[in-house]
Order: structure tokens, then C-alpha cells, then sequence
């Protein structure tokens, strides 16, 4: 008898949505004009529905009477701000594909997006932190000739824009709204590369509003709902599993800060009555780690988005009782599947919540393939994870050849994740297949390892990475944050935690001691770094 196969489809009663994300807004807006869309915390403002469209619509004809046409490409480099979410909305409305940059980007890195993306128009922040925005800008310019003109949040500059569009432009704007198409591309997204320049995946309304709409789905959004959204939203995480699931159910959007601070956020929480909560794990871990977390009212939680990186069992336990998120859902996915495939339910258990990433989403096929072969696998044997659905992108922007690399004849994305899919149809994250460690000839998943070190009481975080070793080839090193900095493990402590316990191969035989992990702005640890660092 032949095993079933790692193969899975998210069959559904419920349509895909058909609407550009315009439309979509409309249908809200007319649904719960006097409800809230959006609270920016920091500033103070708020929005009912119907004011947030008039604002979107007053920025979409300023865009038209500065002759933003179809297609072109505006960029925001930007921390999260009530102006992002405008932007956002206000570039679906005309079909003007909008460009989103990391705010930790760097002269260098601006520069080659401003010219691969070919930007005409950028929208940035003035300054935050130790990014003077302004000054990069002028620095990289005179080499992006194709950027004609740079509007900054909170400067006379964005009064200027919105001056320019008139009730004149009215026509003109339902005009625009009538010639779009939901499959037009609408954004792009760098992917953050380890190697060579970042790629940016192009994704069309039908994309990013549908997967908002089903993330949204299924903790059950309503009209009811208010998400704090502390995650960044150049990001899919902040403007497609945060903004667009928020739209598309009539819920409110609640922005606690710039950029991520945990006080902030649990302080927008608790004074904006918010429902749901996003965040990847060391951003719980550091809400949890508060002096005076017990001190907030966090009692209006029940559900939230966990994502990023997997999740430690002892950290959800804390997310479900002590942030009363019982609802939490854990999504896998990747900005070039719009992005998520994968998602827990609301009734999983714990032990689903933390040791897989869902199941598929409806309308989406998952599978796991032999890496060599593209052989579908059976269930329970590892292999590279591929989706397929409405949500994949249309591709890397003017880069056919590595979208060729990542989008098989079939229409199968290949995510470069290792993966094993149990009976139930759950998936389990084993690494990256650059991450996974070859040690003597065996294959050691670093997941597996830090999920078990996160049990020793000496340890608050752990990232494993392989690093070089002249006999086998890779060893195992383990890097630590410790529970008391004053009273950190040693490589002796942490093999005899691991003695009979994992097998040999998988026992780090090297130690480091850190503060912190290198981070994404996203939130991801870049284990990169860490190799690159500690390995030698």
C-alpha cells in the first residue's frame, strides 16, 4: 500500500474576492462608514471609515494631478505612520504600482532600488532614529534620473502634494478606477537576499487582497475587531496580513508606534481595546520580558498573528494565558506568495501551534518535492515546501530569469524552505535549505535543536547555525541570550543538558554568549550574520 503523499488544497465555500483593493475599500466604507479604520497612537489621530476613504481619495487626485499614470512606480521609504497606510491605499486606487523600502536601507541599497524599480515618485520619512532620510535622498538622487520628485511625511512638501489635487479631478479619478484590472501589479516587494542585490516581487490587487481577506478569515475578523499592528508595514506582514485583512472585515487599523518599541505596544493595546495583536516571536518574547507587562490590561485580546519564526512552546503558553490571545494564530509564508500559504486555526491545540505552521489556506495548494527530483514526497519525509494558488506573484520585477528560478513551468513557487507534512495535512518547518547543517555526512535541523535548548532554564533565546569545521565538514553552534546575564551556561552545562538526550551529531559543540541576535527589520534573525560572525 503506497503512503499518501505530501500533497494538500485548501477547498473553500468561500469565493475569492474579485474587487481591486479600491473597490474593497468602497465596499467598506459603505458597510461601516462611522466605524474607526485607523488610529495612529503616537500622533493621536483617527479616522472613521468614511474619513479614511476621503483622505485616500484626496491623495489619489493629488497623485493624478502630479500626472502619476498607470503602472508607474511610487516608492515609500517610511517608518509606519498614518500617511504609509494613505499611500498604500491611494496608489491602489489609481493603479500606480507602489514600491515599498526598508526604512533600515542604506544609501546603497536605496540607490539600486530607486533605478530597478525605476521610481518616479517617492514618499519618505524626514528622519528616525539614525536615518536622516533627507540627506540620503539628496546623496543618491543626482544618479536616479528617473526620480522627478521626493515628498517627506510631516513637511511642507506633503502639504504641497495634497494642494495639487482638486475636486476637479474627481472624473478623472473614477475614470482611472474603471480602467483597472484586479490582476493589475500593484506593489513590489524586495526580498532581503543574503547574497547580491534584493529582488522585488511584483504582486497584483487579486494577490495581496484576497490573502488579507482569508488571513483575516480565519480568527474570524469583523467589524468588531481593533489589530494593533506593531510589525512593519513595508513589509507583508504590516500592509497585507495587518492593513488589508483589517479593510476587508471593517476592522480598525491600530498603529503603536514608528517602529517596534514593546511598551508602546502594549500600551495601544491596552488604550485602544484592541482585539488582536501581531508580532514574531521576539517581539511576544520582549512584551513578556517587560518590568511592568503584569500591569497592562490586556484583557480585550483574544486573538493575534504569530510570525516570522517558529514559535517556542513556552512563549505561546504565556501568549494564550497571560495575553489572553487563546485565539492566536501562527502563519507561514513568504513576500512572494503574497504571503501566506499556511495558517493554524482557532481551535488547534498548543502542541499544533508550535510544532507546525498550519495548515494550507483555501484556494491554495501546497506540496513537498524532493529538492533533486521535484518528486512529490510522502507524508512525513522531509523535502523543499512549493505553493501554488492566486497568491504567488506574477513574478521578480524586470527579472525573468530569476523568476524562472523560482516559479517552476507548473506555477509551483519553490520556497527554499525544508519541510515535512504530517497526516492531518499540518506542516512542519524544518530550515532553510541553505540553513540545514551537514555534519559527518548527517543532516542536523537546527529548528529541532532550539526547540529543545529553549527548555533549559538558563536560556531565554537560542539560534543554531552550522558553521565550518575541518573534519566534518559543519558543527553545531549554538547562540545564546541567557535568563540572567550575570549568570550565563557554559558549553559544559549546555552537553550535559543535551547528553542522551539528542543524538550526538545534533549537540553543539560550540557556545557563544550574546546579548542580542542580528535582526531584519522585520523581525527575523539573520543567521547569516551569525555564521559569518562566529564561524571562524
Amino acid at each position: 500500500m503506497t503512503s499518501e503523499l505530501s500533497y494538500s488544497h485548501g477547498t473553500s465555500d468561500t469565493a475569492l474576492l474579485g474587487d481591486t483593493i479600491g473597490a474593497n475599500l468602497d465596499r467598506a466604507v459603505a458597510a461601516w462608514p462611522d466605524r474607526e479604520a485607523l488610529v495612529d497612537v503616537q500622533s493621536g489621530r483617527r479616522w472613521t471609515y468614511a474619513e479614511f476613504a476621503a483622505d485616500v481619495d484626496r491623495l489619489a487626485r493629488a497623485l493624478l494631478a502630479s500626472g502619476v499614470a498607470k503602472g508607474d512606480r511610487v516608492g515609500i521609504w517610511a517608518v509606519n505612520c498614518a500617511e504609509w497606510v494613505l499611500v498604500q491605499y491611494a496608489t491602489a486606487r489609481i493603479g500606480a504600482i507602489m514600491v515599498n523600502i526598508n526604512p533600515a536601507y542604506r544609501t546603497h541599497e536605496v540607490e539600486y532600488v530607486l533605478k530597478q524599480a525605476g521610481i518616479s515618485l517617492l514618499f519618505a520619512s524626514v528622519r528616525h532614529k539614525t536615518s536622516d532620510y533627507r540627506a540620503m535622498v539628496e546623496q543618491v538622487s543626482g544618479n536616479c534620473p528617473r526620480l522627478t520628485r521626493t515628498v517627506y511625511i510631516g513637511d511642507p512638501s506633503w502639504d504641497a502634494l495634497i494642494a495639487r489635487g482638486t475636486p476637479e479631478h474627481d472624473a478623472e479619478l473614477r475614470l482611472r478606477a474603471a480602467e483597472l484590472s484586479c490582476d493589475d501589479p500593484i506593489n513590489i516587494q524586495y526580498t532581503s537576499g543574503t547574497t547580491g542585490f534584493p529582488k522585488g516581487a511584483t504582486l497584483s490587487h487579486h494577490n495581496i487582497l484576497n490573502n488579507g481577506y482569508f488571513v483575516g478569515e480565519l480568527v474570524a475578523y469583523s467589524e468588531q475587531d481593533r489589530i494593533c499592528i506593531p510589525v512593519p508595514f513595508y513589509h507583508c506582514f504590516g500592509m497585507v496580513m495587518g492593513n488589508l485583512a483589517a479593510t476587508s472585515h471593517g476592522a480598525c487599523m491600530v498603529i503603536p508606534a514608528p517602529s517596534f518599541d514593546p511598551r508602546a505596544t502594549l500600551d495601544a493595546v491596552q488604550q485602544e481595546r484592541c482585539t488582536s495583536l501581531y508580532g514574531v516571536p521576539t517581539m511576544f518574547i520582549a512584551e513578556l520580558n517587560l518590568p511592568d507587562f503584569a500591569d497592562h490590561d490586556l484583557s480585550t485580546l483574544r486573538t493575534g498573528i504569530m510570525a516570522g519564526s517558529p514559535c517556542p512552546v513556552e512563549v505561546m503558553k504565556r501568549v494564550v494565558a497571560e495575553m489572553h490571545m487563546a485565539e492566536v494564530a501562527i502563519c507561514y509564508g513568504m513576500t512572494e506568495t503574497s504571503p501566506v500559504s499556511l495558517q493554524t486555526r482557532m481551535d488547534d491545540d498548543l502542541e499544533h501551534r508550535t510544532g507546525t505552521v498550519g495548515r494550507v489556506l483555501p484556494h491554495i495548494e501546497v506540496k513537498i518535492v524532493d529538492p533533486a527530483t521535484g518528486v512529490t514526497q510522502p507524508r512525513g519525509a522531509a523535502g523543499e515546501l512549493c505553493t501554488r494558488g492566486y497568491s504567488v506573484m506574477l513574478g521578480y520585477w524586470e527579472e525573468p530569469g530569476k523568476t524562472a528560478e523560482a516559479i517552476d513551468p507548473g506555477r509551483w513557487m519553490h520556497t527554499g524552505d525544508l519541510a515535512t507534512m504530517r497526516e492531518d495535512g499540518y506542516v512542519e518547518i524544518v530550515g532553510r535549505i541553505k540553513d540545514m547543517i551537514i555534519r559527518g555526512g548527517e543532516n542536523v535541523y537546527p529548528r529541532e535543536i532550539e526547540e529543545f535548548l529553549y527548555g533549559h532554564p538558563k536560556i531565554r533565546d537560542v539560534q543554531v547555525v552550522g558553521v565550518p569545521h575541518e573534519k566534518y565538514g559543519e558543527e553545531v553552534l549554538a547562540c545564546v541570550i541567557p535568563l540572567d546575564a550575570a549568570d550565563p551556561l557554559t558549553l559544559d552545562d549546555l552537553r550535559a543538558f543535551c547528553e542522551g538526550r539528542l543524538a550526538h551529531y545534533k549537540i553543539p559543540s560550540r557556545l557563544q554568549i550574546l546579548e542580542s541576535f542580528p535582526m531584519t527589520v522585520s523581525g527575523k534573525v539573520r543567521k547569516v550574520e551569525l555564521r559569518q560572525t562566529y564561524g571562524a
